[in-house]
């Protein structure tokens, strides 16, 4: 079944999107089933524009470090397609002979990827996608790649800085850390992951699927600061008020739109800032935010070796349906076990996965809604793989006698 495969990249990356541009390819050349294979640049962008890269001549030692590489390498997007402008990417590859495409990215992604594989139904185009998002808000799929290596690094973050906190609790109160996710809790809830003990941070999390009320929240503040000197809070960037408002969006602040029409806060908004704000002026208390944004999606230094493994496994797997002559359906991991962790692909009609977005379970969280549960641990820690254990010393006290 000799074509040519054509491989796009889409939405934001993340720290495992070209292992899986990788895995792809190196099962597509052993598969011996494509005459070349062929990268769009940016996307939906370059099959409009006719920009790609050639894959082809790619050898292991390049799909090796390719793999290792955090982003996108051929350019992500966030192009809307109208009507006119699918008919015109169906064109770009009927011009180019691809025989196959496989789409890697998200919810948007998907949609894109079952509308093409409709439009091409009975044609001689086989569409796959492939999942990818940090946000982990994939529906069809027990989790996505991009997701392990993102929720480490919040793991991470959270334990870290909550060290650096306890050790100004003299000077600093109260640090609250955002988590990406516009309209879910994966993130922010992967940040209590590296608590052990009740005083570890984070000691509250606060996520977008509950609505968020202002006089709760410092109420919640003050009690743990009360009992600990300090207060480190995880909150998700997309909180809402009852009422649907962002917390901390105000028309006046610089915040816009993206090309999808999402908020964009402007660099000091957003609830992090704002509850920095809140806390000190209603609370009295020495507050600070932090707003890694970018940096938990991009840094490679923390990618877990399952999520790395697992986003080969994905690409490799969306070759292997090509290949086979498949269309129409997403590439999907299906847990088999928890202990010992087991997750194998399967694949899911795109119609399936583009249907909606994959919410935080409310059971994953504690009965006020703060903090996460043995449940959530047993289903995200094989995911962020080992986070070793600190230290902390004993109590101080008091010096006696002279000496």
């Amino acid at each position: 079944m000799a074509g040519r495969l054509v491989i796009g990249q889409s939405g934001g990356p993340t720290p495992v999107m070209n292992a899986t541009l990788a895995g792809i390819i190196r099962e597509a050349r052993r598969s011996g089933a494509f005459d070349a294979i062929y990268g769009l640049a940016h996307g939906m962008e370059g099959a409009l524009s006719g920009t790609f890269y050639d894959l082809t001549s790619l050898d292991d030692t390049a799909l090796e470090a390719l793999a290792q590489t955090p982003g996108a390498a051929l350019g992500g997007t966030r192009c809307r397609l109208t009507d006119d402008q699918y008919a015109q990417v169906l064109g770009f590859f009927r011009a180019h002979r691809a025989a196959a495409f496989a789409y890697i990215g998200g919810n948007g992604s998907m949609w894109v990827c079952a509308r093409l594989a409709q439009m091409a139904r009975g044609g001689d185009l086989r569409v796959i996608g492939v999942p990818k998002t940090v946000d982990n808000d994939l529906a069809g799929t027990d989790h996505a790649p991009g997701y392990g290596s993102a929720a480490r690094f919040m793991a991470l973050a959270a334990r870290d800085c909550g060290r650096d906190l306890e050790a100004m609790t003299t000077f600093d109160d109260v640090v609250l850390l955002e988590a990406m996710g516009r309209d879910t809790g994966w993130l922010a809830a992967a940040a209590g992951l590296a608590k052990d003990e009740p005083e570890d941070a984070p000691h509250l999390i606060y996520v977008p699927e509950l609505p968020f009320d202002e006089g709760r929240f410092l109420a919640d503040v003050a009690r743990v600061h009360d009992r600990l000197g300090r207060a480190f809070v995880v909150v998700g960037e997309g909180i809402r008020s009852a009422d649907g408002r962002f917390v901390g969006l105000h028309a006046a602040d610089g915040s816009s739109a993206d090309a999808l029409g999402r908020v964009v806060y402007a660099l000091a908004t957003g609830p992090a800032a704002y509850l920095a704000r809140l806390v000190r002026e209603r609370l009295g208390l020495q507050s600070r935010f932090l707003r890694p944004g970018l940096i938990g999606r991009a840094l490679s230094a923390c990618v877990s070796a399952i999520d790395r493994a697992e986003a080969e496994q994905v690409g490799a797997a969306a070759a292997r349906l090509l290949a086979d002559g498949q269309t129409g359906l997403m590439v999907s991991l299906m847990r088999l076990s928890d202990e010992p962790y087991a997750c194998a692909t399967t694949a899911v009609p795109l119609e399936q996965a583009a249907r909606g977005e994959k919410f935080l379970p409310r059971e994953y969280l504690d009965a006020d809604g703060t903090m996460i549960v043995p449940d959530f641990r047993r289903y995200a820690a094989p995911l962020v793989g080992d986070l070793p254990r600190l230290a902390r010393l004993p109590a101080p006290m008091p010096m006696t006698g002279g000496g």
